[in-house]
């Protein structure tokens, strides 16, 4: 039986707009997967002699944490949005809201998806996202 059902009702390219949500998380994936292929082009690609001493870092030096991959992307998606919106602001002459600079900090904070999106409502509502 053939699919009579127009684009927009069968959910094509014209379909219903998906949620902020959705579009976020879509951009967290997209930076997620440039992180993998970053990371894997960086790994070295010659072997260490064993019982070589590696270098690190020096004596009495606290060790930073090492934000895991999902943290990067939410981060790389805030910065690219921040950009967006210095663009903006530059263009207009514009202040940062209250409301957009405590969502920030929000997002600063604890990051996460859910921190994410309220930065993003701001600039979706100046319709500064392309996506």
């Amino acid at each position: 039986m053939s699919n009579n059902l127009p684009l927009s009702e069968a959910g094509g390219a014209a379909g219903p707009e998906r949620s902020l949500l959705d579009r976020v998380r879509e951009q967290v994936e997209d930076a997620d997967r440039r992180l993998v292929r970053r990371d894997f082009a960086r790994q070295p690609r010659i072997r260490r002699r064993i019982g070589r001493p590696r270098s690190g870092p020096a004596p009495g030096t606290p060790a930073r944490p090492r934000l895991t991959r999902e943290v990067r992307a939410l981060r790389e998606v805030f910065t690219d949005l921040g950009e967006a919106h210095r663009r903006y602001r530059q263009r207009t002459g514009d202040h940062v809201s209250p409301g957009l600079r405590a969502a920030a900090l929000a997002f600063k904070q604890a990051p996460s998806l859910g921190s994410l999106v309220p930065v993003a409502a701001f600039l979706d509502e100046l319709a500064l996202l392309e996506w």
